[in-house]
């Protein structure tokens, strides 16, 4: 879903509403179902708009989906690009069962999760440590 500004050509009221797409806009306007809610005319346009830009920081969504990430993965070894060879082994009982992180291909992953290997995409890359443990 996208949000825009919108302005009215006749009455000159700017007011917001949501579309799937920027294409979904230009098409219900084209066939008049854009109108605006003070005098319902179709005669309106997109205002401009100033983009949205997060903050740097603690109010930064990705720096915070990155600290929550390194906090789960400190009770996580990192297996490099064994992940899904171990992933497999502690499924399949062959090792000891403990949260591990690493790299697969996407044809690994996914036959980790055609054989019921519990696995998830990490949100964020991992830069890996100096030595894999």
């Amino acid at each position: 879903m996208i949000v825009f500004d919108l302005q009215c050509r006749d009455g000159g009221e700017t007011f917001e509403a949501w579309f799937r797409s920027s294409a979904d806009f230009d098409e219900q306007r084209g066939a008049g179902l854009v109108q605006c809610p003070v005098c319902q005319s179709a005669n309106v346009a997109k205002a401009p708009m100033a983009p949205s830009v997060p903050r740097k920081g603690a109010g930064n969504p990705l720096a915070k989906l990155a600290a929550m990430q390194a906090e789960l993965l400190k009770s996580s070894r990192w297996v490099g690009n064994q992940f899904a060879d171990t992933a497999r082994k502690i499924h399949n009982g062959e090792i000891e069962p403990e949260q591990v992180h690493g790299s697969a291909t996407m044809e690994q992953a996914k036959s980790l999760v055609d054989d019921g290997v519990p696995v998830a995409p990490l949100p964020l890359p991992v830069t890996p440590p100096n030595q894999v443990n």
